[in-house]
């Protein structure tokens, strides 16, 4: 490699050794001659056999000089000199002292070329050299200049360094200053805007009572009064019918009889005291329920804080751009959008404290032990909820009857079997009638629920197909992915794929942008997601990176906003538009399964391995609230317990009701509460 890596070099080398030996010396003068002889007395003074400066000369019978070491050792091998091949022996070495003394001053010559003045001058001092004191006392001046020189020289380079880092942190303090201030500024305006807004409120409440008053004392009601005064005189037998039919209707709240312009309680007065004692508990409760949503702001403060400060910040930044604001903001009078939009967070946020189970059925299958149920989707309207999973079932059920009719085994409205175990189900949100599901054989199938038969069948994938959803915007497009690391597109009028996209890894999750068909979403095993579109899939448009193991879920809160589960246990959010993340939600356990995914306009909610449904806000990174499924066959402390997990769960639109399974089975109706 030295010799290729070198070889062009060679002609430019060649010429120059020579040069200074043969041909310059007629021509130079004696300082050139002395220049040429120091090179030569050195190679005079290095040993043939090493090649390196003679150490201990000895001197041979034929006169040459060899390093003592080499020569003996040579000698034990051949018994010729190396130089001149004449015979010899170890009685024929003698010791160089004249060539020793030589080296000896050679070298201190070498050292003291290449010695600093301070060592030379040491090393003249170590020999005894006449130094006047009048001499010395000028060179510790010298020195003493020096060493001052140096000092200050230190000095002035510490201080420039001090106040560069002064400096900057003094403009990151200023920084951080204005900033705070400005922060103050915002609250500062907002407050005034509350309190404005909170005073208006209470103005309005005080004038609904007059407002009462005023009625109570007008010309038609007294007329309405003596009118149903004659009535009562008139037909007394159904009056007191009457009177009692909307006493009944009516009971327990406030009731009043109008009698010649008085106000008179009558018969219902402990009907009053009732209603004003229940409006008392009532109070009371509300109470109750303002301390416990102030303590759940307290003790998420500091995302709360991050999640207004980012608000308002973002809206000084948007400033310039008023008309679009003004156009595609609603907000209060007085109020700024980034409070107005921070409210609804806080309001939403704090409203629900815990999941309430208002339904629960079985999934379970008297025929199969495997009762996993891997996706549960609801339809178009909301009005029924299909179920899939190991048990090779796509069950439909009647959200209704699940909700209104106890009972301890829900039948399905329509069941349909396939032929393998099923991963993901997707509803055709403009057919109704239509639901689309991909299995562990690959297949990807269109069935119709009304005559529970199969529309189309696809099975170009080679592998486990995980993941199958609809276009919202095109009603005959779909999208899925595969273990064999392809995603298609596929057209319900076609019986082939329309577009393929080769990826490198596994596919875990595909999902069509809500707002377009031409934008598709995919996670994938490389722990990235891909988001492409699909008229051009050379490449993606973004690639989103962040967790740090398989991305098993993609769904999107809106046409910019895109979450994402992994089984790092994190949620992510993103912001397509931007190609940005926006916050990254923990919380929940997720290392190796497939714990379900949903998302509406405000909350995300996922499963965990530890047996949770957890829901979150997607403006903080901390759990909103959590329900741990209880295992209706099996105790806490059963050793199976630890491995049950949530398998499956899906919001009922932007309601705060959702479906969740696990591993079990168990499928409950939950509903997010105060």
């Amino acid at each position: 490699m030295e010799e290729s890596s070198t070889g062009g070099l060679v002609p430019a080398v060649k010429p120059e050794l020579p040069a200074p030996c043969d041909a310059t010396p007629p021509a130079s003068g004696p300082a050139s001659s002395g220049k040429s002889g120091a090179p030569e007395l050195d190679r005079e003074l290095l040993c043939p056999i090493c090649m390196q400066g003679i150490k201990d000369a000895f001197l041979t019978a034929c006169g040459h000089s060899y390093c003592y070491m080499c020569i003996v050792t040579h000698l034990h091998n051949k018994s010729d000199c190396p130089c001149c091949g004449h015979y010899l022996t170890t009685n024929q070495l003698f010791p160089n002292f004249l060539l020793d003394k030589l080296l000896k001053k050679s070298s201190a010559c070498q050292i003291s070329k290449t010695a600093s003045p301070i060592e030379q001058f040491r090393q003249a001092l170590q020999k005894g050299c006449d130094v006047s004191v009048k001499e010395l006392d000028t060179l510790l001046l010298l020195l003493a200049e020096k060493k001052s020189k140096m000092e200050q020289e230190e000095a002035e380079r510490n201080m420039q360094i001090l106040q560069d880092f002064l400096h900057c942190l003094r403009k990151q303090k200023v920084d951080e200053l204005n900033e705070i201030q400005t922060d103050l500024q915002f609250i500062k305006d907002d407050i005034n805007a509350v309190e404005r807004h909170r005073i208006e409120l209470y103005r309005a409440r005080d004038r609904y009572p007059v407002k009462l008053r005023m009625l109570g004392n007008t010309p038609t009601a007294a007329a309405m009064g003596s009118r149903s005064s004659s009535t009562d005189k008139n037909n007394s037998g159904l009056v007191t019918n009457y009177r009692n039919a909307y006493g009944e209707m009516t009971s327990g709240n406030f009731q009043y009889k109008k009698v010649d312009g008085k106000a008179q309680v009558g018969p219902l007065g402990p009907q009053r005291k009732d209603a004003q004692s229940g409006l008392t508990s009532q109070r009371m409760s509300q109470s109750g329920l303002d301390v416990v949503r102030k303590k759940r702001v307290h003790s998420q403060f500091n995302d709360l804080q991050e999640c207004y400060l980012q608000k308002r910040r973002q809206l000084a930044d948007q400033v310039c751009n008023s008309e679009e604001r003004d156009t595609n903001i609603v907000r209060r009078e007085g109020y700024s959008a980034g409070l107005s939009d921070f409210q609804s967070v806080l309001t939403t946020f704090t409203r629900y404290s815990r999941l309430r189970v208002i339904a629960e059925l079985r999934h379970g299958d008297l025929f199969h032990s495997a009762n996993i149920v891997s996706s549960i989707e609801f339809d178009r309207d909301d009005e029924l909820f299909a179920t899939a999973g190991v048990s090779r079932r796509i069950k439909v059920f009647d959200f209704s009857s699940v909700v209104n009719e106890p009972a301890d085994m829900h039948c399905p409205v329509v069941e349909m079997s396939t032929r393998s175990k099923l991963s993901c189900l997707s509803w055709n949100k403009f057919t109704k009638n239509h639901i689309a599901s991909s299995d562990y054989e690959g297949i990807v199938t269109v069935w119709d629920v009304t005559t529970r038969q199969s529309v189309m069948e696809y099975e170009e994938h080679e592998k486990r197909a995980w993941s199958v959803d609809f276009s919202r915007t095109e009603p005959s497009m779909l999208v899925s992915g595969s273990d064999d690391c392809k995603v298609k597109i596929w057209c319900t009028k076609q019986e082939t794929s329309v577009l393929n996209i080769d990826m490198k890894a596994n596919i875990c999750c595909v999902k069509y942008n809500p707002g377009s068909s031409i934008y598709v979403a995919v996670g994938s095993a490389d722990h990235h997601i891909h988001y492409y579109d699909l008229r051009n899939t050379s490449h993606p448009l973004h690639v989103f990176s962040g967790h740090r193991k398989a991305v098993s879920y993609v769904k999107f809160l809106s046409n910019n906003e895109l979450a994402s589960a992994s089984t790092d246990s994190t949620l992510r959010l993103w912001d397509v538009k931007e190609n940005v993340p926006v916050r990254t939600f923990r919380g929940h356990t997720n290392e190796k399964n497939f714990v379900g995914l949903t998302v509406n306009n405000d909350f995300i909610a996922c499963g965990s391995e530890t047996n949770d449904v957890f829901v979150y806000h997607k403006a903080i990174s901390k759990p909103v609230t959590w329900h741990r499924f209880g295992s209706p066959d099996f105790d806490d402390t059963d050793e199976d317990a630890g491995s049950y997990f949530i398998s499956a769960v899906c919001w009922k639109s932007d309601s705060p009701t959702m479906l969740a399974a696990n591993s079990q089975g168990t499928i409950k109706v939950l509903l997010l509460a105060a």
